[in-house]
């Protein structure tokens, strides 16, 4: 385990399908009237894909919170209001349950509304409007797309950019929608963002070093949400406290604490020892699925 406090995971992702995606959104976009970009609610900032910008331009644009089920309720609204601050229109949405998914397709009615008003006018009555879908894999798009149109319509798996093909998608009398592939980008601004793709599964668990990105976590939720971590590992708050508060690297202290949850869940090798590979996967897929609790990894400054 490092005993540095800077990280240095390095992560290098951008196979050559995703530079062929990207030159199909900029043709399709042509026939669009509206973007939904769907960001993961726990990274809002590391789900962005910075490159859409410069591809979307000036079409009309809602951002979609996805995964809100999995985020922090009261950060859910603090991000709301940033993005109505910004004149950005923003929806949270849960693509199990399907909360939010009607709040989506009334902003985009309503976006349209003059539009739709003008076709009308010049006789064009049945003219739907196009909605192209874009985000990063494994943002929940898919499962998005199969909620909202309220059948198995995208292929769903647990792989990062397993939707491939292009598809429209017919929503209601007045909306078709365009499915994308994910795209990520060649180069990532900082660790802290490839590190926050590592921990919710965009980037793939078989390129990294799993270990030290469940390490990375781990610090971050003893920092941030300590009693979560307590209340999952079942662990004794006092006895983490002086572990924390000891006179020496902080980088031991907490990987001490990963020890503890190691043993506490059966993480184990012959002799006795913690698997700290073991440990790692526990303790990423319990933050994946809420078991640690609902958990905003990157909060409005």
């Amino acid at each position: 385990m490092n005993e540095d406090n800077s990280t240095k995971a390095s992560f290098n992702w951008y196979p050559g399908h995703m530079a062929k995606t990207k030159k199909q959104i900029i043709e399709d976009l042509k026939l669009i009237d509206i973007v939904v970009e769907l960001l993961d609610a726990r990274i809002p900032n590391s789900s962005r894909n910075p490159v859409m910008n410069e591809i979307i331009k000036d079409k009309k644009k809602i951002v979609v919170l996805n995964k809100s089920d999995l985020s922090d309720t009261t950060e859910n609204q603090k991000w709301l209001n940033y993005y109505k601050l910004n004149k950005v229109v923003a929806v949270c949405t849960d693509s199990n349950s399907g909360k939010g998914i009607q709040n989506m397709i009334k902003e985009i009615e309503s976006m349209m509304q003059e539009e739709i008003d003008e076709y009308a006018q010049k006789g064009r009555v049945g003219r739907k409007i196009r909605v192209m879908v874009l985000g990063i894999p494994n943002v929940g798009k898919s499962s998005f797309i199969n909620k909202i149109a309220k059948r198995n319509t995208a292929e769903v798996a647990n792989r990062p950019g397993v939707t491939r093909k292009k598809q429209w998608i017919r929503l209601n009398d007045k909306i078709e929608l365009l499915d994308t592939p994910g795209v990520l980008w060649p180069k990532f601004e900082s660790e802290e963002v490839a590190l926050n793709l590592a921990y919710t599964g965009t980037i793939k668990d078989d390129i990294i070093d799993i270990t030290e990105v469940a390490f990375q976590l781990l610090k971050y939720l003893l920092d941030n949400c300590k009693e979560k971590v307590i209340e999952r590992y079942k662990l004794d708050e006092c006895e983490i406290d002086k572990i924390l508060n000891n006179p020496q690297d902080e980088n031991l202290n907490k990987y001490e604490i990963m020890q503890m949850i190691g043993k506490k869940r059966g993480a184990l090798v012959s002799g006795g020892m913690v698997d700290d590979e073991k440990t790692a996967k526990i303790i990423i897929e319990d933050f994946r699925k809420c078991r640690i609790g609902k958990i905003t990894l990157e909060k409005v400054k």
